[in-house]
């Protein structure tokens, strides 16, 4: 019975555990769906919370994004506001400057017809002027027809000779302003390219002398080495009291080179006496020839220019052997050529002709000692004889304006011997020559009507004229200047250009007592 109550009791135990259990199973997931019920809650109450901050921020964006667009918005439609403002300004002041033109325009127009009216009216009165002098020309029976005639017109040339100055005014400043800057820019261009060197000679050459006593061996016993030496040379020896040096005189460059060149040999050699002297003055002549060959060939070369006869070629190099109021010729010639034809390329023009016209532009001054004529017609016509092409010729013969220039070349030729005789220290003059030009520009200027008194100046680069102001008015000057001028240019040989400088003064005089 014991046992059957404890078996009782204990599953009546198991039953109350397993109905606590059940309970407490019960309870503890009734916590755990509570706590899970609240976790989620909470969740979700901070889900919220996010979504309320996040939407927030997100209106905040997109009140910022707005206010940001409204301010760019603003500040374009400002932008465009003040552009458009501008606009209106600069159409505002283009029409008040339209408005303003258009009444210069009538203004100027207004002018114009009240100006023709004035001229019409002016003209009207001077041929009435003049109808009616002429007619009193006419009653006048003391004066023939002539006289009338000139009375006439010596009235009609004071009326235009304001007019003609002013026209020769105007037409100087216009060729000036054209002419002026391109030719000086040409010719700077052209004598930087070509600068080359001149030598001065003179009629002697000297030749040294070891030592002293050669020049009694020069002179020889009775002085036959010298006589023999001078007749087969043609030269002057001046044997005098200079150290060391014996002076060869001669006017013939060729022949007083032969005399160098044999006295040198002689001195070198040591042997002289007649005999001798005659073989070593054939030596001489024949390397003089071989020299002036090889010049004539150099100045060919140096040029560019082919093709010429050999005979032409030896006479060039006899240029080596001339001079010029102290310019060597062959390098002058040499000179020309460069200059003409650089002048020639810048222009566009044959620049092949103009520096062979140039190379032969003095040709004629090689043989001017043995021929008759002008260096212009004997070079004329030794290039005729040897079939020179007739522009050539043409540029040869009017170099110095004794014909009409027939090409652009020609006139190239004109200036690149003026431009190369005129620089300074190419050339000397004589003080007898000198001063003639000077005199004979003076006399010139005092020729004319009104002239006071004028000097040359600046080595005769400059005339200047001082004229009678109650004889010459202001318009007067300028025709003068230019009768001057042309006076000038017909009657003298100069280098280069002469300035005419014409000066009236007027000066009044008065006394504070």
């Amino acid at each position: 019975m014991n046992m059957g109550i404890m078996i009782a009791a204990i599953l009546i135990s198991l039953a109350i555990g397993a109905v606590i259990g059940v309970a407490y199973r019960k309870k503890v997931a009734e916590s755990k769906i509570n706590g899970a019920e609240a976790e989620a809650k909470k969740i979700v109450n901070m889900a919220q919370i996010e979504a309320e901050n996040l939407k927030k921020s997100k209106i905040i964006e997109a009140k910022e994004e707005i206010v940001n667009s409204r301010n760019e918005l603003d500040q374009e439609i400002k932008e465009r506001r003040g552009e458009v403002q501008k606009q209106e300004a600069r159409l505002i002041q283009k029409e008040e400057n339209l408005e303003r033109r258009s009444e210069s325009y009538d203004k100027k127009e207004e002018d114009l017809e009240l100006r023709t009216k004035e001229l019409e009216e002016q003209k009207q009165d001077i041929e009435k002027i003049h109808e009616e002098q002429i007619q009193q020309l006419q009653k006048i029976a003391a004066l023939s027809r002539e006289q009338a005639r000139d009375m006439l017109l010596k009235e009609v040339e004071k009326d235009v000779t304001a007019e003609k100055a002013a026209i020769i005014r105007e037409a100087n400043e216009r060729a000036k302003d054209e002419v002026k800057k391109n030719a000086r820019e040409l010719l700077t261009y052209t004598i930087q390219k070509c600068a080359a060197d001149h030598s001065q000679e003179t009629t002697v050459s000297i030749v040294s002398l070891p030592n002293e006593e050669m020049k009694g061996r020069i002179i020889g016993r009775e002085g036959r080495n010298i006589k023999a030496l001078e007749t087969l040379t043609g030269v002057d020896l001046i044997i005098d009291d200079t150290p060391e040096a014996v002076v060869l005189s001669g006017f013939d460059p060729l022949r007083r080179e032969v005399a160098r060149i044999a006295l040198e040999k002689l001195i070198e050699d040591g042997r002289i006496h007649p005999a001798k002297i005659e073989e070593v003055v054939e030596k001489a002549k024949q390397e003089l020839e071989e020299t002036i060959k090889e010049e004539g060939e150099r100045a060919a070369l140096e040029t560019g220019v082919n093709g010429l006869h050999p005979d032409l070629i030896k006479i060039l190099g006899k240029l080596k052997y001339r001079t010029s109021y102290g310019q060597n010729v062959l390098n002058h010639s040499i000179e020309v050529s460069h200059l003409a034809r650089i002048m020639a390329e810048e222009l566009g023009l044959d620049s092949n002709l103009a520096r062979r016209a140039g190379l032969l532009h003095d040709i004629g001054k090689a043989l001017d000692h043995d021929m008759e004529g002008t260096h212009v017609e004997i070079g004329v016509e030794i290039l005729k004889k040897y079939k020179e092409n007739p522009l050539v010729i043409n540029a040869v013969e009017a170099h110095h304006e004794d014909v009409e220039p027939q090409t652009l070349e020609a006139v190239l030729v004109q200036a690149a011997d003026a431009i190369s005789a005129s620089r300074p220290g190419a050339r000397r003059e004589t003080l007898e020559a000198y001063i003639k030009r000077l005199q004979n520009l003076e006399e010139i200027a005092d020729s004319f009507d009104g002239v006071e008194k004028s000097y040359a100046i600046q080595a005769g680069r400059e005339i200047r004229i001082i004229v009678k102001p109650d004889k010459i008015n202001d318009d007067q000057m300028t025709i003068l200047a230019r009768d001057v001028a042309n006076k000038i240019e017909n009657e003298m040989d100069y280098p280069g250009q002469i300035k005419v400088n014409v000066i009236r003064e007027i000066r009044k005089v008065d006394y504070a007592k």
